[in-house]
């Protein structure tokens, strides 16, 4: 059986896919990780990128921002936790324009395949 083609990223959430048995008579179009990925960022997303690169302009380099201090801003108290991933998704297409870096540890990691705390920073 022949290697499956390398994975790509999705545009919309920034995360990491691989190839799937059904896509392979398409793999070349597949641009998207799934059908919720396929509408492009929401106006929220887009307002979620706009508050994150104002909160990161704020800081001077290396302070770091965590994506909870963007959630808390943007939602209200009661819903900011279910905000978390929007706040990521947008880290990820922040960090692949090269507006940001994306660390654990104090370290810059893949912001596609990152699991647990992270931080952003802005890039140098």
């Amino acid at each position: 059986m022949p290697a499956s083609p390398p994975g790509k990223t999705c545009p919309t959430c920034g995360r990491r896919f691989s190839w799937r048995r059904k896509w392979a008579d398409c793999w070349d179009e597949v641009r998207y990780c799934s059908k919720r990925c396929r509408g492009g960022p929401s106006g929220l997303d887009r307002e979620v990128e706009t508050v994150l690169r104002r909160m990161l302009s704020r800081r001077r380099p290396p302070a770091t921002l965590c994506p909870s201090e963007v959630a808390r801003t943007v939602f209200s108290e009661d819903a900011w936790r279910g905000g978390m991933e929007r706040v990521r998704r947008a880290g990820r297409r922040l960090a692949r324009e090269g507006v940001l870096e994306v660390t654990q540890g104090g370290r810059a990691v893949d912001p596609g395949t990152a699991r647990g705390p992270i931080r952003y920073r802005s890039v140098p």
